[in-house]
């Protein structure tokens, strides 16, 4: 496959994909959330009120679009309520790329940052879509995640382990839950 047409997005994938470790992705890391931030950052706020179809011209600038809008934020601005202010877009850019097929033929961590906004999603429907994707992957692990995510937004209608941060009321149930590890 081709590199991405813009700098910032195949610096983006190659970074995510080829330096990184799958045990980066996730957990808390202040030189990796420094890193994208000095590197992203500005992309970021930049792109960040864009509409959607601008990502959706070809399938890298997509992908590394998802990461931009998804991940990054995650990363660059944890415990910050502003880290979730980048979902919508990202979701819309995801399911553009699924509905062009541009997941197919990759590889399955591939696949799944295409598909983590359906997972970061706090509507029932893209969990449910997010469930179909994940089981595709032949992974079983990956797809315990994908069901924890779905549990607790069928049971809460929100991930509880937000609240906090967006300034939510949480209820006991969803302290018991968030106690018990759901919160990703």
């Amino acid at each position: 496959m081709s590199a991405a047409t813009r700098p910032w997005a195949a610096q983006l994938l190659h970074l995510w994909f080829h330096r990184l470790r799958p045990a980066q992705w996730f957990g808390r890391n202040a030189s990796l959330d420094e890193e994208l931030r000095r590197r992203f950052g500005r992309q970021l706020v930049a792109l960040g009120n864009r509409q959607p179809a601008e990502f959706l011209g070809d399938p890298l600038t997509a992908r590394a679009a998802i990461l931009l809008f998804d991940q990054c934020p995650r990363n660059t601005l944890r415990d910050d309520p502003k880290a979730f202010a980048f979902d919508p877009l990202a979701l819309a850019i995801c399911k553009g790329a699924l509905a062009r097929g541009w997941d197919q033929g990759l590889t399955v961590p591939q696949r799944q940052f295409i598909a983590m906004p359906l997972m970061h999603s706090e509507d029932i429907a893209d969990q449910l879509a997010c469930l179909t994707l994940f089981a595709e992957f032949g992974s079983p692990f990956l797809l315990s995640f994908a069901r924890s995510h779905w549990r607790m937004i069928a049971k809460f209608g929100r991930f509880p382990h937000r609240n906090e941060v967006l300034g939510r009321k949480s209820t006991p149930a969803e302290l018991d839950a968030i106690a018990a590890g759901h919160a990703w």
